[in-house]
């Protein structure tokens, strides 16, 4: 087992928003100079919702071409594709066997799924809930558990998938562990303000909320899209408050530490409005953003370069997931 792995995966149902790109990219991009480091595109996961192949494929090879773009050395990381990764879905076979029903009727998304219904006045609870998103923290449990990985970031609102994948692999080492044991993830959580991005509506950037700003909007629509961002009525001359503003916090995680003091002194002393705020946010973004976003055209442009750093990821993750499920079958007595 590798020390300090870590691993995360993104579900392909739609393209980035700039709070992924603060709260999750930059994050994990940083981590790959710490750890060893896995990142999968969760393709499988993705059919709970996902029913058109097209759209599919496309969200598949856009997720991975946005990690490359924001600077993804696929040399450093290990990226690859969940469904070339087919020890995943042994594993969870095997560990569906152990893992207990109750503790699945616990799970979050399957308890708001049901929530809907009965706000819906559905008098079967379990309309419309498939088998994927029943068992979803198994195989969540497997994508993690097959690397070895011993570190997993997560949102403060995610911490039960985690939670879940520690006790599925107790369950598997209490029975099996004299032959093989699961290292035991911990969980990597950054929910400071730095890494948090409000919506246009001050809310945290969600696309459920449908206050996120798509990460590569062309410049234009971008431009638009930031001078569309409420503000109040207080005139050109009069003081402001720049940190009840959203253009001003989301200024503060794209401009550099002497732009935002500079903008805030203004704000404060009258004379700057919120106009000319948000041309400095749109500025600031779009300086960050644009290499990168010429960089995610060029890729999509030629699928088959993703496709090709997919394959290769996902073979060497089998080698990794292979070693794993060897030892796995061995301790279970099937091999």
């Amino acid at each position: 087992m590798a020390a300090n792995t870590y691993l995360t995966g993104i579900k392909p149902t739609g393209d980035f928003h700039l709070g992924n790109y603060v709260g999750a990219i930059k994050p994990a991009l940083a981590a790959a100079h710490e750890y060893d480091t896995y990142y999968f595109i969760a393709d499988y996961h993705a059919l709970n919702t996902v029913t058109d192949a097209e759209e599919l494929r496309h969200s598949i090879r856009s997720g991975a071409a946005t990690w490359l773009a924001c600077g993804l050395d696929p040399e450093r990381t290990i990226v690859y594709q969940q469904s070339r990764v087919p020890e995943t879905f042994e594993l969870t076979s095997i560990l569906s066997a152990l893992t207990p029903k109750g503790l699945m009727n616990r799970a979050h998304a399957y308890k708001a799924a049901r929530d809907r219904n009965v706000a819906a006045g559905v008098t079967d609870l379990d309309a419309g809930i498939n088998m994927g998103l029943f068992n979803y923290p198994i195989l969540m449990a497997a994508d993690i558990l097959v690397m070895e990985s011993t570190h997993v970031p997560v949102g403060r609102d995610q911490t039960q998938h985690l939670e879940y994948t520690a006790d599925i692999a107790g369950y598997f080492n209490h029975r099996f562990g004299e032959g093989y044991s699961f290292p035991i993830p911990k969980g990597v959580i950054d929910d400071s303000e730095a890494s948090i991005l409000p919506g246009v509506d001050g809310r945290k950037m969600s696309k459920s909320y449908d206050n996120h700003i798509p990460l590569f909007l062309p410049e234009n629509k971008l431009k638009k899209t930031i001078r569309r961002i409420p503000t109040d009525s207080t005139p050109v001359e009069d003081p402001k408050d720049p940190d009840g503003s959203v253009p001003f916090q989301l200024l503060q995680h794209f401009a550099d530490a002497e732009t935002v003091d500079d903008v805030r002194k203004r704000l404060e002393a009258g004379g700057m409005g919120w106009g000319e705020l948000k041309n400095e946010l749109f500025e600031a973004v779009n300086a960050e953003i644009g290499p990168k976003r010429e960089r995610y055209e060029e890729l999509m442009a030629d699928p088959e370069r993703i496709d090709a750093v997919l394959i290769e990821g996902s073979e060497r993750a089998r080698k990794r997931a292979r070693a794993t499920i060897d030892k796995v079958r061995a301790a279970i007595g099937v091999a």
